[in-house]
């Protein structure tokens, strides 16, 4: 199983991908919308932590296009940020989000929202 860590922060990104390599993905990254929707149209993950706020094309943006492609299976989205007012949450609902994670997240948290949308069994926890 493949997951997508899309953030323009690399410190970020290195810590997110320790996370799901520890949950048992391997992991590709990406620094911002552009960049992930371009690595999605060459190979679909099966799982994507998305950050908001990003230069070039933002989460959200990206997010509504990824869901406009037909003919493919979806991954699970899960956004990772630091937006945490209620307009936010329900617009990335809205959009296709599976799931919503505040900024600072760890091992525990994300391992925890891979089960809510059936990635991970509780046992496969690592």
């Amino acid at each position: 199983m493949i997951c997508m860590v899309v953030d323009d922060s690399r410190v970020v990104r290195k810590v997110a991908k320790r996370i799901v390599q520890d949950t048992g993905f391997e992991c590709v990254e990406a620094e911002n919308g552009k960049e992930a929707y371009e690595l999605c149209s060459q190979n679909m993950p099966d799982a994507i932590l998305l950050d908001w706020n990003m230069p070039v094309m933002s989460g959200i943006e990206f997010l509504e296009k990824l869901r406009q492609i037909e003919g493919v299976k979806q991954p699970k989205v899960i956004f990772c940020t630091t937006e945490n007012d209620v307009e936010h949450i329900q617009r990335a609902i809205n959009a296709g989000a599976d799931e919503y994670i505040m900024k600072p997240f760890d091992g525990d948290i994300i391992a925890s929202k891979f089960q809510q949308v059936g990635l991970l069994q509780a046992q496969d926890k690592a």
